[in-house]
């Protein structure tokens, strides 16, 4: 895989992981009336304002971010960039599957920005995980 994909995935994965969780858990209901931001709302659609779910959904991407960044100083080092890859990986899966079969709440154009935005943050993660371009000596340690 290629270093400089490597590295906008993980930079994309951190600002997504700062972006969101820094605004649930310091603003958790702004978060949770006005999360995506951009003048849409997908929150409310998916049941009863909750402040311990909320800031625990920002302190889960505050610690994403923190290991995506220490990830990124420690690019060379494959194994911590796939398993960086893996953890961000099985959150996305996770999240998307979730999304996809609850997107009756939603309009047409929700809808599918939801599929679209989640599709790619899995496609995106998952890039993560191809090993690195054969003749490159990444420390595995």
């Amino acid at each position: 895989m290629n270093s400089k994909i490597r590295y906008a995935s993980l930079g994309l994965l951190a600002v997504t992981g700062l972006y969101t969780g820094i605004w649930a858990y310091f603003s958790p209901t702004g978060w949770y009336a006005n999360f995506p931001g951009f003048g849409l709302s997908w929150l409310p659609q998916l049941g009863p304002y909750n402040e311990h779910l909320a800031k625990d959904a920002g302190a889960m991407f505050l610690a994403l971010t923190v290991l995506t960044v220490i990830t990124l100083r420690s690019m060379h080092n494959t194994r911590l960039v796939q398993t960086t890859g893996a953890v961000w990986l099985l959150f996305n899966v996770l999240h998307f599957s979730y999304h996809v079969q609850h997107l009756d709440m939603y309009n047409t154009r929700d809808q599918v920005l939801n599929v679209v935005f989640l599709a790619a943050l899995v496609l995106l993660t998952a890039l993560l995980l191809v090993p690195a371009l054969p003749g490159r000596q990444d420390d595995t340690r």
